[in-house]
């Protein structure tokens, strides 16, 4: 039931359980259900005066008895909802469509950054309908200022069906102006934006306009569900962008680059609250890198261990516990900062400064990498008199592990957005690097044939 719910949430933007629109199910036979598993006797355990916790758990544990009963009672029918399920499936722009109408239940409150995203898709949804963007293709030639010819043209008309090039020059010459606009697209897109025309920069020109709707309507309904900002501190991440965004009272405070999990130990977006920043800490390395890493380089190295500044401190299923000493060369660098979670992913330095020059960062294990640690260090504890920035210089030098608790931990949001609206009003995409709008696309939206066969162009 709660799989099917949330699943139809994400597929229609509505519970499938919406009894005044949907006879898909009845008010009547879930309330026979409920009547059924909810009776007098399986609610004597819910006293008055329960603490409020133990009447939760209880209550959850009668809901998931309930999904149990309901499914074994009812198997037949929910085959066939099974069924109906994937023919809700719609092309992307009647769904876009249905939206922008208002005919798809939006929740009372919607975060600033979903309504800035709704009236983005409205310009796209009207570029679909008038034929979608113009196909750009430099061809073989090499393009550079100064340069005239039909295709700077033909680039020029795509910008500014963008709207970041300025529909008055029209002509064939490649001018300063021109030069300016295409750096400020590969930076909407992620790119490095060195002005230079590549192929991963007209490949995001190319990306069907239809793809693009997909996408806003999937970062929409993520915005959708995203836990509501609090009014003072928050540290956002955003993991396709590789950035770190700090607030303090809904104003921006700083941004700085991170390196997320690589492909096959992505990084988890969930949210937390930060509490304790850890100086010069110890690694203590995780069971599936010394499965895979540590236990055959002892194997193939026997002065692996000292070379890595690493040492055995036990052992466990088999297995040798390992940790590194705190230090330069520690894969945490000279500190980490912790959000308690079940993902055991956190903040941290690091000593690969060289990564963060890469535009694309996904290398990690899991956790973040932090460019600016120490700024980071001197903003959480910033308020404590306690911790100058002369005590936190000393304290790293010492390299002594010491843990600090954060007067008023700071809640952490990590995200996966892959697309949302800057400040100026333009939108901006980034690459799915996990894949994880693609897999929605699937179960979201009918493909056309005239659509995939304009994925095929490059």
């Amino acid at each position: 039931f709660l799989g099917i719910v949330l699943t139809e949430q994400t597929l229609s933007f509505r519970s499938l359980y919406d009894y005044d629109k949907d006879s898909t199910v009845s008010r009547k036979s879930l309330d026979n259900i409920l009547d059924d598993i909810l009776t007098q006797d399986s609610l004597t355990e819910i006293s008055p005066n329960a603490r409020i916790t133990k009447t939760e758990l209880l209550l959850t544990w009668r809901f998931i008895n309930y999904l149990s009963q309901k499914h074994s009672k009812d198997s037949e029918r929910n085959k066939a909802l099974a069924q109906m399920v994937p023919a809700m499936k719609k092309p992307a722009i009647t769904m876009a469509e249905d939206v922008l109408a208002g005919k798809l239940n939006d929740l009372d409150e919607l975060p600033s950054d979903y309504t800035a995203l709704k009236k983005i898709l409205g310009l796209y949804v009207e570029k679909a309908k008038a034929g979608g963007f113009p196909i750009f293709s430099t061809g073989k030639k090499s393009l550079r200022q100064g340069d005239t010819g039909i295709v700077i043209r033909n680039l020029k008309n795509r910008l500014t069906a963008e709207g970041i090039y300025a529909a008055t020059d029209t002509t064939n010459k490649f001018t300063e102006e021109l030069g300016k606009a295409i750096k400020q697209s590969q930076q909407l897109y992620g790119l490095k934006d060195d002005g230079k025309i590549n192929a991963a920069w007209v490949k995001e020109l190319n990306v069907p306009v239809e793809k693009r709707i997909e996408q806003i309507l999937i970062n929409m309904e993520r915005m959708k569900w995203m836990p509501v900002e609090p009014s003072g501190k928050l540290i956002m991440v955003n993991i396709p962008e590789f950035r770190l965004h700090v607030r303090d009272r809904n104003e921006k405070a700083f941004d700085m680059d991170i390196v997320v999990g690589k492909e096959g130990s992505s990084t988890i977006n969930f949210s937390g609250l930060l509490n304790q920043v850890v100086f010069s800490p110890y690694w203590n390395v995780p069971r599936s890198i010394v499965s895979k890493e540590v236990v055959p380089g002892m194997e193939a190295n026997p002065n692996y261990l000292a070379e890595h500044q690493m040492e055995i401190t036990g052992e466990e299923d088999g297995l040798p516990v390992v940790r590194q000493l705190p230090g330069e060369h520690n894969a945490l660098g000279k500190v980490k900062f912790l959000f308690p979670n079940s993902f055991n992913i956190y903040f941290h330095d690091t000593p690969e400064k060289a990564l963060f020059k890469k535009t694309k960062r996904a290398y990690s294990h899991g956790c973040i990498r932090l460019s600016e640690p120490m700024k980071m260090a001197a903003y959480l504890l910033g308020e404590d008199s306690d911790w100058t920035n002369e005590r936190v210089d000393s304290l790293v030098q010492t390299q002594t592990e010491k843990w600090v608790k954060v007067k008023d931990p700071v809640p952490v949001i990590i995200a996966y957005n892959t697309c949302w609206v800057t400040q100026d009003g333009k939108i901006t995409f980034r690459e799915d690097i996990y894949n994880y709008d693609k897999k929605m696309s699937r179960k979201l939206f009918l493909q056309s044939a005239g659509q995939n066969d304009k994925l095929a162009v490059k």
